[in-house]
């Protein structure tokens, strides 16, 4: 296989522009024997003439036109990837594979995409749903280059192959069926539904949440029904089925005829946070992801 010298190549298409070896040399800034020596070198690389006699001057064979009609196209695809480049560099080009799980893709990364369209069209994000406790299996695994997550079970905030960001203090309220006695209260506090029936899942960061945020009020949820659907504990919450927490990136506009109420005494929350891959974190499309993530996770603070 030849190869190719792009430089060579650059000379043939200067005396192509130009008509003469002393044309082409002024823009190549060389001088017209370091021309000629290019191209009889070229000539000689591809075993083929390059240029041919033309009255006192000399012009390119149809082996040189063959050969410079492929260069160009080749010299565009490099510009191309010259300005893709610049864009990546600049975080305004590339893919970035995003795995969350759904409440995190309603109320922080689609806004994020949002923002993106403007601010770098050119910038793909590909949303990939997954569990809060899968996203990470997918990071890992390469299958996604970001991962929303929740700051609580595996693994340890000091695994060495990711980087965490922390987002979002999410405020969890509390789910109350209408017409319950409490639905009304202005200083609800969570040990003052110890007593009910709960509803919450079986396994997962959720149930961790769950359960930490009642063990802090001082007693154990008695966990009437399994669900890990919103809409589901929700539905269920409205049918006076039981009481359920419910993080306020799920429940905004969503809670249908259960009376949300917030915890202002108790103030239990859960963290959301990002996590990518170590020795990826300083890639600019990343950053420029996490940047719109963290400033709508602003406004979603001061929200």
């Amino acid at each position: 296989m030849t190869d190719w010298d792009l430089r060579k190549l650059r000379v043939l298409q200067a005396l192509d522009e130009c008509g003469t070896v002393t044309a082409a040399a002024e823009r190549l800034r060389m001088s017209p024997s370091a021309v000629s020596q290019q191209l009889s070198a070229l000539a000689k690389q591809l075993g083929a003439p390059m240029l041919e006699p033309y009255g006192r001057r000399v012009r390119l064979t149809s082996a040189a036109r063959l050969v410079l009609g492929h260069a160009e196209r080749v010299f565009g695809q490099l510009e191309r990837a010259e300005a893709e480049l610049a864009g990546y560099l600049h975080g305004e080009a590339g893919e970035v594979r995003v795995g969350a799980f759904a409440t995190a893709i309603g109320g922080l990364l689609v806004p994020a995409v949002g923002r993106l369209r403007t601010r770098a069209p050119g910038l793909s994000v590909r949303v990939v749903e997954a569990e809060a406790a899968e996203a990470y299996g997918l990071l890992a695994a390469g299958e996604v280059d970001l991962a929303l997550s929740l700051a609580v079970g595996p693994p340890a905030a000091g695994d060495p192959r990711f980087v965490r960001y922390p987002l979002l203090s999410d405020p969890l309220d509390v789910a109350l069926p209408p017409g319950h006695p409490l639905a009304g209260s202005t200083g609800l506090r969570l040990a003052d539904l110890a007593a009910e029936p709960w509803i919450y899942g079986a396994a997962g960061p959720w149930r961790e949440i769950t359960l930490g945020a009642c063990a802090d009020a001082g007693f154990v949820p008695e966990r009437a029904h399994t669900a890990s659907d919103w809409p589901a504990i929700l539905a269920m919450v409205a049918a006076s089925l039981g009481v359920a927490l419910v993080p306020r990136l799920a429940s905004a506009g969503r809670g249908g005829a259960a009376v949300i109420r917030p915890l202002p005494a108790d103030l239990p929350a859960r963290r959301v946070i990002a996590a990518v891959r170590t020795g990826t974190e300083a890639a600019p499309p990343l950053r420029r992801v996490l940047a719109a993530l963290e400033a709508v996770a602003g406004t979603v603070k001061r929200g």
